[in-house]
């Protein structure tokens, strides 16, 4: 074993073990939560759904860190069509998640006198739907995934085929290569501005707000505002978000499209799909139990009185 495959190895076994701790840790917050008979906020099961779903995508840093580390690995017939198709379809949950998130919290956290005042009553009636057309529509793009799979013994026999560390892919042709790197980078394209979209709306929202209570702000000067506190959480959550996801589709979709293999792109592409299903379980940590409250006396007419803001 070289250094090379040595450090590939020991990187996805630690991103591996840190993503698993940690969405395991999230999930026992929940836990606790719900034996302790504190009142689930509507948008807690969109996180529980995230939570699994970045299991299923970090599960498949397992067998690239025994590849790595073992050069005669390789997956079988089934098992390598079954990691692949809920690898991505666990990445697509992932992402759209993440931007339902974004988008729930913008409508809860939105003025009285908004348009979107309207929805605040209806996000506890539609989230369970609306995740669970989320997995279908995952299970059905990714469906065509299983049908150019196959595992290295089998695609030996097999003309146009790209072998990877432990699995391998029939090239359907350049045409039908391109036309699903176009489709799937659409598909992500889309989530990812849905996020930004609602994110910047927040962000709008709390600084506006901030303005509003600056003189209350003046006296705390050497603290800062909850605004500014929760202004930076968004801010960190879908920076590194869109910079983590926006990598992954790049190299997922060179990938897809180049006639030969790189082992070295192949590993960046599902490290950085990794990335965010490891580190964000930390940042939602942090501030699960962390509630600003925005509230104000009549005597300054905000519109932001009774207002509870968990942050991201």
């Amino acid at each position: 074993m070289n250094s090379r495959d040595l450090a590939v190895g020991i990187f996805f076994m630690s991103q591996t073990a840190l993503g698993m701790l940690g969405n395991s840790a999230l999930l026992c917050c929940f836990i606790i939560a719900d034996f302790s008979g504190i009142r689930a906020k509507p948008t807690d099961l969109i996180v529980k759904h995230l939570t699994w779903a970045n299991f299923t995508v970090l599960f498949k840093g397992i067998p690239q860190t025994i590849a790595a580390f073992s050069q005669t690995y390789y997956l079988d017939y089934v098992s390598c069509k079954l990691l692949l198709y809920f690898h991505r379809v666990g990445r697509g949950v992932s992402l759209v998640s993440t931007s339902l998130l974004s988008v729930f919290q913008a409508i809860t956290i939105s003025p009285s006198n908004s348009k979107w005042a309207q929805l605040k009553i209806r996000p506890p009636c539609i989230i369970g739907p609306s995740l669970g057309l989320c997995w279908a529509l995952q299970m059905l793009i990714y469906a065509f995934i299983p049908v150019y799979i196959t595992d290295i013994r089998s695609g030996r026999n097999v003309t146009g085929i790209k072998i990877f560390e432990y699995y391998a892919v029939m090239n359907p042709g350049r045409k039908i290569n391109t036309l699903n790197a176009i489709l799937l980078t659409s598909n992500d394209v889309m989530y990812l501005g849905l996020m930004i979209c609602a994110s910047g709306y927040m962000v709008f929202i709390l600084l506006k707000h901030k303005q509003k209570v600056q003189h209350i702000h003046r006296c705390l000067a050497a603290m800062s505002s909850p605004e500014t506190r929760a202004t930076q959480s968004i801010l960190t959550l879908v920076s590194s978000f869109v910079f983590f996801y926006t990598t992954s589709i790049i190299i997922t979709s060179y990938l897809s499209v180049l006639e030969g293999t790189n082992s070295w792109l192949s590993n960046a592409g599902v490290a950085m799909a990794a990335c965010f299903p490891a580190f964000c379980p930390f940042l939602l940590i942090r501030h699960h139990t962390s509630i600003f409250r925005l509230c104000c006396p009549s005597s300054y007419q905000t519109t932001f009185c009774a207002c509870v803001i968990r942050e991201l």
